[in-house]
């Protein structure tokens, strides 16, 4: 059984600054509890891969990625893989301009080398000077990460729902329309509608959503892209890097040798 840990939300509100900087390591399989925040947090992890859940969806953060929450949203959080982590803790209107919903974000080699300074400061670090000014460039930085394509949003239709969560658990590329609405008894262009609506995404964006998302872990645990791309279901590892490339922008063999 996974380890519990319970949320030390007191550490982060206590603190009498805009900024907080904390750097933690985890083991594999730790689990932080449901819970939530009332700052935005930036968090980010060197190695292993972190999940995401919250009751609309599942996130992927890959190695040397971050991830931003919003104020206010309870979440789960599982390591897959030890994992090092750092996390920057943002006062509610400190980032004005940061979007309410989350999203796994790439982090530059600027933000990399301030997210080191920012965990050697002292909590209660010096509002003018060096120390203040490092904290205040944070905040300009963390609003120009672009944004990774690694989440997956579940429906509210419970129907839908119960084949998304499904699905998620074992994917596949080869799963279809017509395959989803026959379940359903909907007509393909109904669905297509629906699936839209419930999740933001077509249903082919969604399902290679899912796909990645099941990969990453296994691709940081060292399996190899063969063994995973035939596992997942495609027909050959050049289709499975195909879809992955578009996704991040690299092959699953550059990524992997970029993390390593």
């Amino acid at each position: 059984m996974a380890a519990k840990h319970p949320p030390l939300l007191a550490f982060q509100d206590d603190v009498p600054r805009p900024v907080v900087a904390r750097g933690r390591a985890y083991p594999d399989g730790w689990v932080v509890a449901a819970h939530n925040h009332r700052r935005g947090q930036l968090l980010c992890g060197s190695n292993g891969v972190v999940q995401l859940v919250t009751a609309d969806g599942t996130w992927m953060m890959p190695p040397e990625r971050g991830m931003w929450i919003p104020p206010g949203i309870v979440h789960e959080v599982t390591m897959l893989g030890p994992v090092k982590m750092q996390s920057l803790y943002f006062a509610p209107d400190a980032l004005a301009g940061m979007p309410a919903h989350i999203h796994v974000v790439a982090i530059s080699p600027l933000m990399r080398v301030l997210l080191e300074e920012a965990i050697a400061l002292p909590h209660e670090y010096e509002l003018e000077g060096r120390d203040g000014a490092l904290m205040r460039l944070l905040e300009h930085e963390v609003q120009r990460l672009p944004p990774l394509p690694l989440s997956l949003p579940f429906p509210a239709h419970a129907a839908l729902a119960r084949l998304c969560r499904a699905f998620a658990l074992s994917p596949t590329p080869h799963s279809s329309i017509d395959d989803w609405s026959g379940v359903l008894n909907l007509s393909r262009r109904t669905f297509t509608r629906l699936f839209r609506r419930e999740t933001g995404l077509t249903f082919v964006a969604w399902r290679q959503q899912a796909c990645l998302m099941a990969a990453l872990p296994r691709l940081a645990a060292g399996e190899t892209v063969t063994s995973v791309a035939i596992d997942l279901g495609y027909d050959n590892p050049a289709a499975f890097s195909t879809m992955f490339r578009k996704a991040l922008g690299v092959s699953p063999r550059d990524y992997l040798e970029r993390d390593t």
